[in-house]
């Protein structure tokens, strides 16, 4: 009798598509599920079965009591190395191993300077007018040559953001709890002395920090009233850095430009969502890591880890 693995949050029905499954269906049952469950009671009716489960990204939380749920579950696979999603203490006391997959910096940085340059050039406003039978140029679009860009973390994809706004001309200022002028150095980039002086000073901010009781709620109501009004904020890191409400709030008196985000405190976003309607937000659906080589790393690598299971080993363990 095969095993059941059950591959969660497939919202575009590729993962059968992505990878070549064949090398473990004699042993295991692959089923993939679309909906996004947001019911705790209907997730586990649907995968009680399952011995094997994988999670897209943090898309379902896996916490103490879903495991406690989940008595058959003995392999969670994540994409990335990484999901604080994922209770790890309680799955290793309910006897769950998780194991991870490659994940690569590039997909999120592009998508990054989608929304960057999307706001600056207001290419919505103006291809919705122009499909409309509107007017034929209604914006004034602002330049990033000669801008600020304040990088939030200088990490690997604040360091691939440094190198692409210097060759469009801009200035870049870096700042994060530890980061140091060696590091900055090495970028040619200006540290600034405190993470007061890059919201004063930067045109573009943009966020590439890991979620930690550290960084969140980093920017709250008093961060983004030192905001130039002319600037604006982008977020494809974690939402919950920025203080979600604060954020509404100055989007809708206009103490800055306008937002690009791509990351929320609840996904999928609920349909009366302030951020679905505000006219100077920029959202996207978590599309960061989106992309056909991402995805093909992530279900090829989740084949590997199923295989290594099934041989009685682990590989690329998170615990």
């Amino acid at each position: 009798m095969r095993i059941r693995c059950a591959i969660l949050d497939d919202y575009q029905q590729v993962a059968i598509k992505m990878a070549d499954w064949s090398s473990i269906t004699e042993k295991v049952e692959v089923v993939s599920f679309s909906q996004h469950f947001n019911d705790e009671n209907e997730l586990v009716e649907s995968i009680r079965d399952a011995e094997i489960v994988i999670v897209m990204r943090e898309r379902t939380p896996f916490g103490a009591t879903l495991f406690e749920k989940l008595p058959k579950l003995k392999l969670l696979i994540t994409s990335g190395m990484r999901n604080a999603s994922i209770d790890l203490v309680a799955a290793s006391a309910h006897g769950v191993a998780v194991c991870g997959t490659a994940s690569s910096s590039e997909p999120p940085t592009e998508l990054t300077w989608a929304l960057i340059l999307n706001l600056a050039r207001q290419i919505m406003k103006e291809n919705d007018s122009l499909r409309s039978n509107g007017l034929w140029q209604s914006t004034v679009g602002t330049d990033l040559y000669g801008k600020r860009l304040g990088l939030l973390g200088l990490g690997k994809i604040g360091g691939r953001m440094a190198t692409i706004a210097k060759a469009f001309g801009m200035d870049v200022i870096a700042w994060s709890k530890n980061l140091t002028k060696e590091q900055t150095d090495k970028l040619g980039v200006q540290l600034a002395s405190s993470k007061e002086e890059l919201l004063e000073t930067s045109d573009y901010i943009s966020i590439h920090l890991v979620l930690s009781d550290r960084t969140r709620g980093l920017i709250s109501e008093k961060e983004l009233q030192l905001m130039k009004s002319t600037a604006y904020l982008v977020n494809t890191s974690r939402s919950a850095i920025v203080d979600q409400q604060a954020l509404i709030k100055a989007l809708q008196e206009n103490w800055i430009a306008g937002a690009g985000l791509d990351v929320f405190d609840m996904e999928p976003l609920p349909m009366d969502h302030p951020f679905r309607i505000l006219p100077n937000v920029l959202a996207t659906p978590h599309l960061g890591y989106v992309s056909e080589r991402n995805y093909t790393t992530y279900y090829l690598e989740a084949i590997e880890d199923i295989q290594a299971y099934l041989d009685g080993g682990v590989i690329r363990s998170l615990l």
